[in-house]
């Protein structure tokens, strides 16, 4: 009767509430606000701290490698937690703290270890939020939830763009950073509304409750073809794209200097646009078409992207082109953490294979500057994007030929 009643248990299906549910999307956007305070605000705020350009590369190389090297860890960390909104909170207030690390001291010991903690926290809170959204709503729903965490980040990610660099015009670059700390607060207050007896921890990390057997080692993730097949698909992907936007930006900036700012915000907001609007549809269209389809499509428009850069002069048009960008970001923000949740229910290694695909998709976008700025050096931009979409068909073949559907392979709790 017992087994019975466990059997019953394991098969039952979530029924997370409204405020949890609608916790999770604030806090998804809060946290993508949180973000958006790094990455091109530091150049421009160390810049004006009269920091050398040696040492702003030089802190922005450490976080890197911090990032890198954190995503398996990371991961881990959140697999063997029993409380992933403990974890996800903690990680939120460490990327606050870095933040007012950065407003309030800026010399060079205190903004070199703010970075680090706020490259380590987010190796922790990527995987967390994932975490909590399995645990929240089940493998069953899980492909629209993804989809909703992808439409709420790129919202907040575009508003915030916005509003930070209003503060920073109006008033100065340190402006940013006080307000993403200061938005650590809401993303905190939302992420109480989550009903912690609903989040569900072994299903959180990729377990079939209850766990009949314990989690596998990394030496058998490692084994796992059809993983390191969508590793490498994702390697190749990122060694293609990750260049194309600052290149893409270097040429606009030569054609057209005047309005190369505005023109460039317009490519940084117009894909996340697309992302809001199409990716809770791809969440939809994932359990009834399968992964693989979606993936191909994804997949097949940076190539054309890459092929477009190369060949058209126009800077508008060049502008446009950018917003295939949307597609492919709309994709792999669903389809990659519903592809790992795939090959990993029932192992109990969600996160930990997060942070392996992480190192992946890092690798590649780290190489892939060096490779376009040594082409077009070399041989001109329009030859850096042709070499970028090469990289791209690669990718395209890879996925194509050799990765299969994941959608029953979930279903049947193997690879």
């Amino acid at each position: 009767m017992a087994e019975i009643v466990a059997s019953d248990a394991a098969l039952a299906l979530p029924h997370p509430s409204r405020r949890s549910l609608h916790g999770l999307d604030w806090f998804v956007f809060f946290v993508a606000d949180v973000q958006a305070g790094f990455g091109p605000f530091v150049a421009v705020y160390l810049t004006t701290q009269k920091w050398t350009q040696f040492d702003i590369g030089l802190v922005m190389t450490v976080a890197g490698l911090v990032a890198l090297i954190g995503q398996m860890p990371g991961g881990a960390l959140v697999d063997a937690a029993r409380s992933e909104r403990v974890v996800a909170g903690a990680a939120v207030a460490a990327i606050g703290g870095s933040a007012l690390a950065y407003a309030l001291w800026p010399i060079f010991p205190v903004v070199l270890a703010a970075a680090c903690l706020q490259a380590a926290a987010s190796c922790v809170l990527g995987p967390a939020i994932a975490a909590i959204s399995l645990g929240l709503v089940g493998h069953s729903a899980i492909g629209e939830r993804f989809g909703r965490n992808a439409r709420f980040a790129s919202i907040g990610a575009g508003l915030s763009a916005g509003v930070m660099g209003a503060c920073g015009y109006f008033f100065s670059a340190q402006s940013v950073f006080l307000v993403t700390a200061a938005l650590m607060v809401p993303a905190l207050l939302v992420l109480r509304r989550l009903v912690p007896g609903e989040i569900d921890p072994e299903r959180a990390h990729g377990s079939l409750p209850p766990v009949t057997k314990p989690p596998i080692d990394l030496k058998s993730l490692l084994q796992k073809r059809t993983l390191l097949i969508f590793g490498a698909c994702l390697l190749l992907f990122h060694l293609a794209n990750a260049a194309m936007l600052p290149l893409m930006g270097s040429v606009l900036t030569t054609r057209s200097s005047q309005w190369a700012t505005v023109m460039i915000g317009a490519c940084l907001v117009g894909p996340q646009l697309v992302v809001a609007a199409f990716s809770p549809w791809i969440g939809r269209q994932a359990e009834r078409w399968g992964r693989r389809p979606l993936l191909i499509a994804g997949f097949a428009a940076l190539p054309l992207r890459g092929l477009l850069f190369a060949t058209v002069s126009d800077p508008y048009l060049l502008v446009a082109v950018q917003l295939l960008d949307g597609l492919t970001g709309a994709v792999l923000a669903v389809l990659v953490p519903l592809t790992i949740a795939d090959l990993t229910q029932g192992t109990g290694r969600f996160n930990l294979t997060q942070g392996l695909v992480g190192t992946m998709v890092g690798l590649g976008a780290s190489f892939s500057p060096t490779f376009a700025g040594f082409v077009s050096d070399a041989f001109g931009s329009s030859y850096a994007f042709l070499g970028l979409a090469i990289i791209a068909v690669l990718g395209l073949a890879v996925v194509s030929l050799l990765m299969p559907e994941t959608r029953a392979a979930g279903a049947a709790g193997q690879n």
